[in-house]
């Protein structure tokens, strides 16, 4: 498959661009041409400033499995695995320094490093059907880098729980453990996507952006300097003309017309 048909690109008259990973008969793995093709769009969406709202969506029965373990065991060298998980990694960080939301519609299996992708993302929105792991340890491998985000979404100890058994958990586990932030029944998928997607488009997109930013920011640091950059950012978001008639339409009592 060329790259185009690997990640196809769709985008509505809001500014929603949905990137689907189109390779089901290999379970949508991140090998060298989808881990390219994703880092491709994502660099030049990240150069568009009309754009809103990023859905990563997948065709087949999976999600996403990962990294494809036939390719690993091919290639049994240090650097070449160093480098496929640093590119890897980019993909990642790339999602997170996106200044737009990425919402993740999870249809079906997320395994390891496809439960990173899901994880990684600022929301999921995951059909009933969906199943989540991070099951590399069941072939001797901790999955290391998907453990990153996957603590930072979820309680330490069903994170730990996930890390070590490598044992699936629901859709609705993965709601209720943080993972996810809405389950629908596959027939309401993209209803239920489409309500975030609404409720964020609605809003200014200088505040979602810089809230986006600060959130990731702040959250590395210590609550003194969290509150520092947080004030700062709270100031710059009130010079911003869309914040000044939110205030304005708060003072008196009418919805606000955005610029």
């Amino acid at each position: 498959m060329t790259d185009s048909n690997l990640l196809v690109q769709t985008r509505d008259a809001r500014g929603v661009v949905t990137l689907c990973m189109n390779d089901a008969a290999r379970f949508n793995a991140l090998g060298d041409e989808m881990l390219a093709a994703l880092r491709a769009a994502l660099a030049a969406i990240a150069q568009d400033a009309s754009v809103r709202v990023v859905v990563l969506a997948a065709e087949g029965r999976a999600f996403c499995a990962g990294h494809n373990l036939k390719d690993m065991a091919a290639h049994p060298d240090r650097a070449w695995y160093q480098d496929l998980f640093n590119r890897c990694s980019q993909v990642m960080m790339a999602i997170q320094k996106l200044p737009v939301p990425v919402i993740a519609r999870v249809q079906g299996m997320a395994t390891a490093a496809g439960c990173q992708l899901v994880a990684q993302c600022d929301l999921a929105v995951a059909s009933s059907d969906a199943s989540f792991a991070t099951s590399g340890i069941q072939y001797g491998l901790f999955c290391a880098t998907p453990s990153v985000p996957l603590v930072r979404n979820m309680p330490i100890k069903q994170a730990m729980e996930m890390l070590l058994t490598g044992e699936f958990i629901s859709a609705e586990q993965a709601l209720a453990q943080g993972l996810v932030n809405r389950v629908a029944v596959p027939e309401q998928l993209d209803a239920e996507l489409e309500q975030l997607v609404a409720a964020i488009v609605s809003k200014p997109a200088a505040a979602v952006r810089m809230g986006k930013a600060l959130v990731y920011q702040q959250r590395e640091l210590g609550i003194e300097a969290a509150y520092q950059v947080a004030s700062q950012c709270m100031a710059s978001n009130m010079m911003d003309g869309n914040a000044q008639e939110g205030a304005q339409a708060f003072a008196q009592k009418r919805k606000p017309v955005w610029s």
